[in-house]
């Protein structure tokens, strides 16, 4: 650990210039590219060809030992939250990484400078990936519906999306770290997270007078609410063991008091710790939608997007990060049955091959919130770093003995990303939800077919 760690420290001061830049800077999915230009110009300061996504931020390079042996894939994220109430928000956007992104990427070029250093690949075999990672914030979903219309993108989610453009094809293992919130210098390791399915749903009324006529007209913003108290009437069948999450805002919900809202859009996420939850609860919830909105004698447009699969820690990997852990952090709280409801796109890649997704400490405040600030640059930058250095010395040193053991003992949920994808593809909805027929019978539509 002692040559990584002076490795790491000689580079102490672009690290933290990094993360300073990266927090003054915030920007949200696929909108990164002040952050990307400067990542990738430190990157090829240091010597690196990268290949770049292109017309979407991110890019990845790879290190190469010399030695045959296993492709390891270190990732850190680029992209900010909006939270337009947080003090040091972009005001233009509300932007600010109250996510910790800017700390893990910062450490990633951490991480790319150290592995330039003299004898940073001695005992190593196989190669290591860096990758920069854009869009792992699941918001703005309308701007990157515009984006997949546009042919631009194929799926809302960075990693998913760097996926299905092959970027891990020859990667055998991937991991990151996330930064959070807790005690100084704090390692934490978990089981895993909550997936999630993402929903866009357009109520659709007839606009009228609100005081000279509203019988004349079908008030959107009723059917809204309507279906806004059926989902909430739900959650008493949701199971405690599946972590479901429903979460609905409203986006969108009349243009002038005087009139009769006929458009009022709603977005929401349903979360869970197994697909087979997430599913279910999204056919309980889209036919709330459906009912409420027939009530009123209204309609709704029901879209609903593929977004994160359940993250598991694959098993193998844990100890062996708790260990890296041990060598440079004062506490570590290894957890292995605790479970977040949380969401990350790591989750799909958890599902094709062997990935870990622990946390260092470092910030303050609510995650997400309007008081979250990273405090503790050192522990969430510099020995973030550190941390990723050892683990991957475990992995590759000895002929990949550790990372080879890991391999053999996992078991995909998807044999091929080709599978995975074609699992994915099925949970896309897009339709009306309420038919009126000519008899005067209503006709509700709410089913993934």
């Amino acid at each position: 650990m002692k040559r990584y760690e002076q490795m790491v420290n000689k580079h102490r001061e672009r690290i933290l210039n990094a993360v300073d830049y990266f927090w003054k800077n915030p920007e949200t999915g696929y909108k990164e590219w002040k952050t990307n230009k400067y990542l990738s110009e430190a990157f090829e300061a240091l010597g690196y060809e990268l290949t770049q996504a292109g017309d979407i931020p991110g890019f990845y390079t790879d290190v190469d030992t010399g030695i045959p042996g296993p492709t390891v894939a270190v990732m850190g994220e680029l992209d900010a939250l909006i939270c337009a109430n947080h003090p040091e928000c972009d005001p233009r956007t509300g932007a600010v990484h109250c996510c910790g992104h800017a700390a893990q990427i910062a450490a990633l070029l951490g991480v790319a400078a150290a592995l330039k250093e003299p004898g940073a690949l001695d005992g190593l075999c196989g190669k290591i990936r860096l990758m920069a990672v854009p869009a792992e914030e699941l918001i703005e979903v309308e701007f990157r519906q515009e984006l997949k219309e546009a042919g631009k993108i194929h799926y809302f989610g960075g990693k998913v999306e760097f996926m299905y453009r092959g970027f891990f094809d020859d990667v055998d293992m991937a991991f990151m770290i996330h930064t959070t919130i807790g005690e100084s210098n704090m390692g934490r390791i978990t089981k895993g997270s909550n997936g999630c399915i993402a929903k866009m749903m357009e109520f659709q009324g007839v606009a009228s007078h609100a005081g000279g006529s509203p019988e004349k007209g079908v008030n959107a913003l009723y059917a809204a609410n309507l279906a806004l108290n059926a989902i909430n009437a739900l959650r008493e069948t949701f199971v405690d063991s599946a972590h479901i999450r429903v979460h609905p805002i409203i986006t969108a919900g009349g243009n002038a008091v005087n009139a009769i809202p006929d458009q009022v859009k709603l977005e929401s996420y349903i979360r869970g710790a197994t697909m087979d939850d997430i599913v279910e609860v999204n056919h309980k919830v889209n036919r709330a939608l459906a009912a409420s909105a027939a009530a009123m004698g209204a309609n709704v447009h029901l879209r609903d997007i593929p977004g994160y699969w359940p993250n598991s820690n694959a098993p193998g990997l844990m100890p062996l990060m708790k260990e890296a852990m041990e060598q440079v952090l004062d506490t570590v709280r290894y957890e292995p049955e605790q479970w977040g409801t949380g969401c990350t796109d790591m989750g799909d890649l958890s599902s094709v091959m062997p990935t870990i997704h622990p946390y260092v400490s470092g910030a303050v405040g609510h995650s997400h919130g309007a008081d979250y600030y990273i405090t503790d640059r050192e522990t969430a930058c510099v020995s973030s770093a550190k941390v990723q250095l050892c683990l991957l010395n475990i992995l590759l040193s000895n002929g990949a003995e550790k990372a080879k053991a890991v391999l053999a003992g996992f078991t995909p949920t998807f044999p091929k990303m080709a599978d995975y994808f074609a699992f994915v593809d099925k949970l896309a909805l897009s339709k009306q939800a309420v038919a009126q027929q000519t008899d005067g019978t209503i006709m509700l539509d709410f089913a993934n077919r």
